[in-house]
């Protein structure tokens, strides 16, 4: 699979109002911030980050302040979203399994690349604790969202074909067990965080 860049780019709050601002203690760090999303209760930011020489997750008061980092195993942990109740949070991740794997990792890292291979969805507490994951499927897994009753997970993946861009859509409770596809296109279908905009109709 090609290598990819890993641009950087600002954490943007948007309050009430509509009003944009910038969180300029983020973003004046010169690498990689991105994906970055808010709390249910607007208080605080999850985000990915390049500033401690690995793709990890922080959480950060919307001001800026109380950085912390959630994450510290060397791979790609990123595109984070909080729970409804806003006590956990879904991300989807890649770690390598060999020294040859870190090694080519920490190669394409120093060089602002990846190479987006196989990705799983994870699972853990707000405050980074109890980290586990959730599929285990081969291929990429990603794009991950709460759904609004906070038991499971909708994420995108290619596991059934993992060399090919046909990307569906699959729901997937949060101990691993009921995985549902949802989507049958044979084009790309990811980035559902969106979905629940519509009335949510369960199906026995």
């Amino acid at each position: 699979m090609p290598q990819q860049p890993v641009r950087h780019a600002p954490i943007i709050h948007k309050d009430t109002s509509g009003r944009c601002t910038i969180t300029t203690s983020t973003t004046d760090n010169p690498h990689y911030d991105a994906e970055g999303t808010l709390s249910p209760d607007g208080s605080t930011i999850v985000f990915t980050s390049l500033r401690d020489g690995d793709l990890d997750i922080y959480t950060m008061r919307v001001d800026g302040t109380h950085l912390t980092r959630l994450t510290n195993t060397l791979g790609y942990d990123g595109g984070p979203f909080f729970s409804p109740d806003g006590k956990q949070i879904v991300y989807r991740a890649w770690h390598p399994q060999t020294a040859a794997d870190s090694a080519d990792y920490r190669t394409l890292i120093a060089q602002n690349l990846v190479r987006p291979v196989r990705m799983d969805i994870w699972v853990m507490d707000a405050d980074g604790s109890h980290q586990r994951r959730v599929t285990d499927l081969g291929g990429a897994s990603f794009a991950p969202f709460f759904h609004p009753d906070g038991k499971r997970v909708i994420f995108a993946s290619n596991y059934k074909n993992p060399r090919s861009r046909n990307f569906d859509l699959y729901l997937v409770d949060l101990d691993g067990t009921g995985l549902e596809q949802v989507t049958t296109s044979p084009e790309f279908d990811a980035f559902p965080t969106n979905i629940f905009i519509a009335d949510w109709v369960e199906r026995p």
